[in-house]
């Protein structure tokens, strides 16, 4: 029997080559058993197990819990429900409320004050003056006034009768006699707390009404006489407290009220001086 083929016989192919390639497996592929040469993960795609290749959820970024990406719930996106610019708004809009009510209980606060304020100066001036008449001024009548104050002052007086029968007056009086030009009231109501009688006539008395009257004023003591513009008759006579009006100067009641009233029993300084203060007498 041929020695060459007992040996092809041995190994099994009968043509002297080897049978197939080194490191051949079962199978009959010369792979390693699976069929592909590369290693394949469990599942069989290459590619980690889901098929995506992205972080499992779909998006490749990280989600919320909730799938929108923003904050959750629709109000996140501002404090206190979405209301925040509402809510301030209101705040402010209270507090000048609030400013605007505090200024204006200010203004009327300090209105009612001035109000007040002046009501009680208008009641001291009126006090410090003469207010109260027993009897109204007039033709034939005597009218009389008291709460007559009779302090001194540099500073011209307002009086309520015209002319003044008393009152606030300057600290001179003014001498007694006759002037054919108007003098101070605040100087001649000081010459009616001394006791005197102040005869004034309107600046278009005839003349000789005003002869008589400077008659009178020549003819005693504690007479002062004087033109005087504005009177409300042609001729007024006064003493502290007391006025009466006459039509003319011939009036017979003009001589019975400087009987009366000169040096009268209303003289707050009965007996002061009516000469040596100011003024210069015809």
């Amino acid at each position: 029997m041929d020695e060459r083929g007992t040996d092809r016989g041995a190994t099994g192919s009968g043509d002297g080559r080897p049978s197939g390639r080194p490191g051949a497996t079962r199978g009959g592929s010369g792979r390693p058993q699976g069929g592909s040469g590369r290693p394949q993960p469990q599942g069989g795609s290459g590619r980690p197990q889901g098929g995506s290749g992205r972080p499992q959820g779909g998006s490749g970024r990280p989600q919320p819990q909730g799938g929108s990406g923003r904050p959750q719930g629709a109000a996140a996106r501002k404090p206190g429900g979405g209301k925040g610019k509402k809510v301030t708004g209101s705040a402010r809009k209270a507090a000048a409320r609030r400013r605007q009510e505090r200024r204006r209980r200010t203004i009327i606060a300090t209105a009612v004050a001035a109000v007040v304020v002046i009501a009680v100066v208008v009641v001291v001036l009126v006090s410090n003056r003469d207010t109260t008449s027993a009897a109204a001024v007039g033709y034939d009548q005597v009218g009389t006034f008291s709460g007559l104050s009779r302090t001194h002052t540099q500073s011209p007086v307002h009086y309520a009768q015209t002319p003044p029968v008393g009152g606030d007056h300057n600290p001179v009086w003014q001498n007694c006699g006759v002037y054919s030009q108007p003098v101070r009231n605040e100087n001649a109501v000081h010459s009616l707390e001394h006791g005197s009688v102040w005869i004034t006539y309107q600046p278009n008395l005839p003349k000789d009404q005003v002869d008589k009257l400077a008659a009178l004023g020549h003819g005693g003591a504690y007479v002062l006489v004087s033109p005087y513009p504005g009177l409300p008759a042609p001729v007024v006579a006064s003493a502290w407290g007391v006025q009466e009006w006459f039509h003319t100067a011939g009036d017979p009641k003009l001589n019975d009220f400087v009987s009366k009233y000169r040096q009268g029993p209303q003289t707050p300084e009965p007996g002061a001086a009516c000469t040596n203060g100011t003024g210069t007498p015809e």
